[in-house]
């Protein structure tokens, strides 16, 4: 048989499997389970703070480019096949070029362009998502530890700016003064100490629950008494890491009631998998309530925040102000 009857042959089964394997495919792209309501946000989660739709965006814009991208790719690569096949040139070896000055500069200069936009949009959204209002509607100090999470709200409960001072209180003696200015007038506090455990009364889920209230600002202090964890509410669309000797914060304001899903997204040890955790939005007038009952259980003032600042950390904090 000839080389080119040979060549005729081998390519005759892979015809027959090229409907098979789009077929295929066309299956995986369209049974994922996802309804076209679902479709746009490319596998995020709903949003339920004022915040995330930013995230959102930034997820969906990273989606367009890479798949523009790809598709462009993909075309010259198919074209370069189509067009320079051994078959149509009848050229066993093509000409051999050394170099092509302006390709080059295209192949480089393109991805920087690339790169570049990437980085504006990042750097651009990065720093409207980690701004910090003058005076948050509340603060609440999450601790993580091995292996679960405790929830400090720096609240004034009682209504009496004289019954505590929760910028002096020993057991916050973690959280760097800039911002200890934001809590409240005689803020005593309450707190929430989770276990492994404990599973949310309502849905079942594994986990202590945090209560916040729906459309007001929040601010998260995120403190740790160990190692490093990661403070991820999945619907927030956003996840920030707990360090011990460094304090981090960011601010959102939820804006639809409903028990949320949390987690610890960085593996702090052997029971990470179990340091999973609620979020439970409701109205303000039930927030206030829920403090009161937590005040009524004794469960007042503050538990320990964790590892003071470091130096380092301290010296960073002056540098970035």
């Amino acid at each position: 048989m000839s080389p080119n009857g040979s060549d005729r042959s081998s390519r005759r089964p892979m015809r027959r499997k090229l409907p098979q394997v789009l077929t295929a495919g066309l299956i995986l792209a369209t049974a994922t389970g996802c309804t076209y309501e679902d479709f746009p946000r490319l596998g995020m989660p709903t949003p339920v703070t004022e915040e995330a739709p930013i995230i959102l965006s930034l997820w969906q814009g990273s989606w367009a480019a890479a798949l523009v991208t790809g598709v462009l790719v993909w075309a010259l690569i198919l074209w370069a096949c189509f067009a320079y096949r051994r078959t149509r040139t009848k050229i066993e070896v093509p000409p051999q070029t050394r170099y092509n000055m302006p390709l080059e500069a295209l192949y480089t200069v393109v991805p920087v362009l690339i790169v570049s936009v990437f980085f504006f949009f990042t750097a651009r959204d990065e720093s409207k998502l980690l701004e910090l209002s003058d005076e948050p509607a509340h603060t609440i100090n999450v601790v993580g530890f091995q292996w679960s999470w405790a929830f400090n709200y720096v609240e004034d409960v009682d209504g009496d700016p004289s019954t505590g001072d929760a910028a002096k209180d020993k057991d916050l003696k973690a959280i760097p003064d800039r911002f200890k200015g934001a809590f409240p007038e005689g803020a005593e506090g309450v707190h929430a100490v989770g276990t492994p455990g404990e599973r949310n009364p309502q849905n079942g889920n594994p986990g202590p629950t945090l209560w916040l209230p729906k459309g007001e600002k929040v601010r998260f202090v995120l403190t740790s008494r160990d190692v490093i964890h990661s403070f991820w509410v999945v619907p927030f669309l956003m996840k920030q890491d707990v360090i011990p000797g460094h304090t981090n914060s960011f601010e959102v304001t939820p804006n639809k009631e409903g028990t949320f899903m949390g987690k610890c997204a960085e593996l702090c040890g052997v029971d990470h998998s179990r340091m999973l955790f609620n979020v439970k939005v409701v109205s303000p007038e039930r927030y206030q309530q829920h403090l009161e009952e937590l005040r009524e259980k004794g469960q007042t003032g503050f538990v320990p925040a964790g590892i003071e600042q470091t130096d380092p950390a301290r010296n960073s904090e002056k540098n970035q102000l």
